[in-house]
């Protein structure tokens, strides 16, 4: 299966296609690059909307802690969404005339979906590394196993299932397309900050002393015991770090798939 390309401004010619195994090297190293470099204020994120607290959760020391298994999951999930992303778009495009933003966002939520199959477990293991419940990938996973089984792995995860933008109008330099990630996903950021918050409580809830069972009963508890100020908790780095990774992670990608094209690969 092949995706097509959009021709640049300079070009008259139809470019070449970008094959599955391109859209994956393209995400994945897109997503690896907003990972890494934005792992510190998404570990102040995750600190500030556990329940018990910044502080008691590592408060400002360690900010790599679960750096490991964010890198792992990184790239086959990013890669994971652009192949998705990019057949949907495809096809939805071949049964439709002209340009509709609801193909990007029906295809953006399929991208989502099967990116999160990947993503899920891996963050389930780094956010409990991040608040210092467990210290190494191992012992996450044996603990994980011991008391939830493989279910245990995908706590959290409809709650983690939200709609990328991604803007495709016309062909889009790489700069304008990290522009237009970064303003999408600053908006969309605040605007699901209680959805995060309840995916980081299902995420770091233990089965010996559960309080939270799905995203309704979980959000509930949070706003009658907390307040609605807690649903916001950490909105400050998400919106940061969000705003800057979706520059970074739309900018890297289309910047590979341009190299790609150019040379051929």
């Amino acid at each position: 299966m092949a995706f097509e390309v959009a021709p640049s401004h300079k070009e008259t010619a139809k470019s070449p296609s970008l094959t599955w195994r391109q859209s994956i090297l393209a995400g994945g190293m897109a997503g690896t690059a907003v990972d890494t470099t934005l792992f510190p204020l998404d570990t102040i994120k995750t600190r500030l909307q556990s329940r018990v607290g910044f502080n008691s959760s590592g408060g400002f020391l360690g900010f790599y802690s679960g750096l490991s298994s964010a890198i792992i999951g990184s790239a086959p999930a990013a890669a994971a969404f652009f192949v998705t992303y990019e057949a949907l778009k495809t096809g939805l495009s071949e049964r439709t005339t002209g340009e509709s933003p609801f193909i990007h966002m029906a295809a953006a939520s399929g991208g989502e979906i099967s990116a999160c199959f990947v993503r899920v477990p891996t963050e389930v293991i780094k956010q409990r590394m991040q608040t210092k419940q467990y210290y190494t990938i191992n012992a996450t996973v044996k603990a994980l196993l011991k008391t939830d089984g493989v279910l245990g792995f995908y706590r959290g995860y409809l709650s983690t299932v939200v709609e990328w933008g991604h803007y495709k109008g016309r062909k889009v330099e790489p700069w304008e397309a990290g522009l237009c990630g970064s303003f999408a996903g600053g908006f969309s950021g605040a605007i699901t900050t209680p959805l995060d918050v309840v995916k980081t409580r299902l995420m770091l809830s233990i089965k010996s002393n559960r309080q939270y069972s799905g995203i309704f009963h979980t959000m509930r508890c949070i706003y009658y015991e907390e307040g609605l100020r807690a649903l916001f908790s950490g909105i400050g780095p998400r919106v940061v770090s969000i705003s800057i990774g979706g520059y970074i992670f739309l900018g890297v990608y289309e910047k590979v798939k341009k190299t790609i094209s150019i040379l051929n690969m």
